[in-house]
């Protein structure tokens, strides 16, 4: 099932050209533009208290136990890390394959719902702010808001840029709570990466293409991520 995305702002009618890009995308997942209500944890608030990961983690292995009648500590870990890397990683995703646009990516910016009604995991994601990066060709490129570059080469090299930012700050907050060491992190940082745009590819039609921009944003090993985009093409014969 498609979720809609949904905008909070006080006159809908006249979005910004990000708010716009939200406002189009049909995903599994909601995507909420603008501030979301208070049950709603702020990025940069959760990973300025790295100790609240392990309230996140309890609250997952109690759920484990209940289903499955054990957990382990490794396993709360794993999944915690994934599906916090996987908010900057898909909305990055999303936004490059259907809009051609970047948002700052920063954990200020950025905010999930935790789901209450049985997995405690991300129900739905924010984008809290209208700064983007785009390319001349945007018909919003002159907005206030928008940075224009070059080209697309140029607009995966700052959503790498951005993605990267955020990721280093969540390795330092969550390796503090965490026995997984640096490269750990950021291998599941790579894979978050490139996960991103090939599942918005998938997501909307052509899974190839989704390939193709995973590529342009890990054309190869650059530092901090551990690899160059692993992704092949399907075969559609």
């Amino acid at each position: 099932m498609t979720v809609p995305a949904r905008v909070s702002q006080q006159n809908p009618r006249a979005l910004t050209p990000l708010a716009e890009s939200i406002a189009r995308l049909r995903t599994g997942t909601e995507i909420v533009f603008g501030t979301p209500s208070d049950d709603w944890t702020i990025c940069s608030d959760l990973l300025a208290e790295p100790t609240r990961f392990d309230l996140w983690r309890k609250d997952l292995a109690e759920w484990m136990v209940e289903q499955y009648g054990e957990s382990d500590d490794r396993a709360t870990a794993g999944y915690i890390m994934g599906w916090y890397l996987h908010q900057p990683g898909y909305l990055a995703g999303l936004l490059f394959h259907t809009a051609r646009r970047v948002p700052t990516l920063k954990p200020s910016d950025m905010a999930f719902h935790i789901n209450t009604a049985g997995r405690p995991h991300p129900d739905g994601m924010a984008l809290m702010c209208d700064e983007f990066a785009c390319l001349p060709d945007d018909p919003a490129s002159n907005h206030p808001a928008a940075t224009v570059v070059a080209n697309e080469a140029a607009l995966a090299a700052i959503l790498r840029a951005r993605y990267a930012a955020h990721a280093a700050q969540f390795v330092a907050s969550f390796g503090q709570v965490v026995r997984f060491g640096r490269r750990q992190l950021w291998a599941a940082a790579t894979d978050m990466l490139e996960y991103g745009p090939w599942a918005a590819g998938r997501l909307f039609g052509d899974e190839n293409a989704g390939v193709t921009d995973a590529a342009m944003i890990l054309p190869e090993k650059l530092e901090p991520f551990v690899a160059a985009s692993s992704l092949h093409f399907t075969d559609e014969g």
